[in-house]
C-alpha cells in the first residue's frame, strides 16, 4: 500500500467494525478481571491452601493447553464469529452456576469442574479473537489493532479488579464470579453485530484429520526460525510464571497481611502497567526493531518478578507488579502481530494454537511447583528463582534468530521467511 494511501484512510478508532468489537471485547475484559480474582480468593478462603489454588490452576490450564490443539482446527474450518459467540454463552452458562452453588455452602469441587471447561472454551475464543484481527483491519494496521485492542482490555481491567475487590469484601467472591459471567453476554452480543471479512483460502488445501491439520500448523512454526525459537524460550518462559498471580496473591494476603479488597486494588493498579506496554508496543517495534523489543522486555520482567517477592509494601508489589505487566505486554503484542504477519491466513487458526498449545504446555506444571514452593519456603525465594529463570530466557534470546529479527516482517527479511504453509 502506498504513503498516501494510507494517509487517505479514516483512524482506526473511526472504523466502526473494529470499533464494535473493540468494546465488546473491552467489555468482556473487564468481567473476566473479575474471576481473576475471584476464583482463587474463593479457593483460598475455602480451603486456606495456595498449593489448591495452584492445583486448579494447573487443572484449568491443562483444560486449556488441550484445547488448543483442536481449537485451531476449528477456527480455520468454521465461521470465527459464530466460534467466539458459542465460547460466550459456554462461559456465561458455566460460570453463573458457581454463585447458585455457593448459596449452599463452598463447593470447592465444583470449581475443578466449571473452570477447566470455561478454560477450554475461553482457549477457542483465543484462538479465533487473535485470528479475527486479521479479518477486521489491513495487514500493515496488525500490530496498531493489537496494541489499541490489549490497551482498552489492560485500561477495562484496571477498574475491574478494583471493583472485584470491594465486591469479594462486601458480598464474596462468589459474587464477583456472577459479574464475569454477566460479561460473556455483553461480549456476545457485540460480536452478533459485527460482520469479519472472508478467511482468505487456499484452493490447494485438502482437509484431513484433525490431528494432520493440528501438526500442519506445528510444522510452520518449526520451519520458521523466529517463530520455532519463540516457541522454546516461552515454554520455559510460562513455567516460571504460570503460577505468579496465585503466588502474589498469597504473599499480599499471608505474608503482608492484605485483605480480599488490598488483592484487588494491587491488581487493579497494576494493570496500568499493561496499559502502557500496550501503548508503547508499536513504537518501540519501529524503532528498536522485534528482537530488541522481545528480548528486553522479558529480561526486565526477570527482574520484576524478582523484585516482588523482596517488596515488604503493598505500594512497591504493586509497583513492581506493574512493570512485569508492562513488559509481559510488550512481549506478548510483538510476538502475536509476527503469527499473525506471516502466517497464511488459512492456516493461521492452526498456528496460533499450535503455537499457544505448545508453549502453555508446561504452565500447568509451573504453576503446581510454584505455589507448593511458595507454601514451604515462602513467596521471596519462589519469586527469585523464577525471575532469575525469566532473565535466562531474555539471555537465550540473544543466541538464537530472534536477536536479528528487525522492525518489519516483510518476507525477505532475514529469519522472517514464511515457511511452507502446506503439510
Amino acid at each position: 500500500m502506498s504513503r498516501s494511501t494510507a494517509a487517505g484512510r479514516a483512524p482506526l478508532w473511526r472504523d466502526r467494525t473494529f470499533g464494535t468489537y473493540w468494546i465488546a471485547q473491552s467489555l468482556s475484559a473487564a468481567g473476566d478481571s473479575f474471576a481473576y480474582l475471584a476464583v482463587p480468593l474463593l479457593v483460598l478462603q475455602a480451603t486456606g491452601s495456595v498449593a489448591q489454588m495452584g492445583l486448579l490452576t494447573a487443572v484449568a490450564g491443562a483444560a486449556s493447553v488441550v484445547a488448543g490443539i483442536f481449537g485451531g482446527v476449528l477456527v480455520d474450518r468454521y465461521d470465527r464469529r459464530t466460534l467466539m459467540i458459542v465460547a460466550d454463552l459456554t462461559r456465561l452458562l458455566l460460570y453463573a452456576l458457581v454463585p447458585l452453588a455457593w448459596l449452599a455452602g463452598p463447593q470447592v469441587w465444583l470449581l475443578f469442574v466449571v473452570l477447566p471447561i470455561c478454560e477450554a472454551a475461553g482457549m477457542v475464543f483465543q484462538v479465533a479473537a487473535v485470528t479475527a484481527v486479521r479479518n477486521l483491519v489491513d495487514r500493515d494496521r496488525i500490530t496498531e489493532a493489537n496494541g489499541r485492542l490489549q490497551a482498552t482490555y489492560a485500561a477495562a481491567a484496571v477498574l475491574g479488579p478494583l471493583l472485584a475487590g470491594v465486591v469479594a469484601a462486601r458480598f464474596g467472591p462468589a459474587t464477583a464470579i456472577a459479574v464475569n459471567a454477566a460479561s460473556f453476554a455483553l461480549s456476545a452480543a457485540g460480536l452478533w453485530l459485527i460482520r469479519l471479512r472472508p478467511v482468505q483460502a487456499d484452493e490447494g488445501v485438502v482437509r484431513q484429520r484433525p490431528l494432520a491439520e493440528f501438526l500442519a500448523g506445528a510444522r510452520f512454526l518449526w520451519r520458521q526460525p523466529v517463530l520455532r525459537a519463540l516457541t522454546v524460550l516461552l515454554s520455559v518462559f510460562i513455567f516460571l510464571t504460570y503460577g505468579f498471580v496465585d503466588v502474589l496473591i498469597y504473599h499480599v494476603t499471608h505474608d503482608l497481611g492484605g485483605s480480599e479488597g488490598t488483592v484487588g486494588t494491587v491488581l487493579g493498579l497494576a494493570a496500568l502497567g499493561t496499559v502502557a506496554g500496550a501503548l508503547l508496543v508499536a513504537p518501540l517495534r519501529r524503532r528498536r526493531g522485534f528482537g530488541a523489543t522481545w528480548i528486553g522486555a522479558h529480561a526486565i520482567c526477570g527482574f520484576a518478578v524478582a523484585g516482588v517477592g523482596i517488596a515488604t509494601s503493598v505500594p512497591a508489589v504493586t509497583a513492581l507488579t506493574a512493570v512485569y505487566l508492562c513488559c509481559l505486554s510488550v512481549g506478548g503484542i510483538c510476538s502475536m502481530s509476527l503469527r499473525q504477519e506471516i502466517t497464511p491466513d488459512h492456516l493461521l487458526g492452526r498456528v496460533t494454537s499450535a503455537f499457544w498449545s505448545t508453549h502453555y504446555a508446561l504452565g500447568p506444571a509451573g504453576a503446581v511447583v510454584l505455589t507448593w514452593a511458595a507454601g514451604r519456603y515462602g513467596a521471596q525465594a519462589v519469586t527469585l528463582a523464577a525471575g532469575a529463570g525469566c532473565l535466562l530466557v531474555a539471555v537465550g534470546g540473544l543466541f538464537t534468530p530472534i536477536r536479528r529479527a528487525g522492525a518489519e516482517s516483510a518476507a525477505g527479511q532475514p529469519g522472517l521467511r514464511p515457511a511452507p504453509a502446506g503439510g
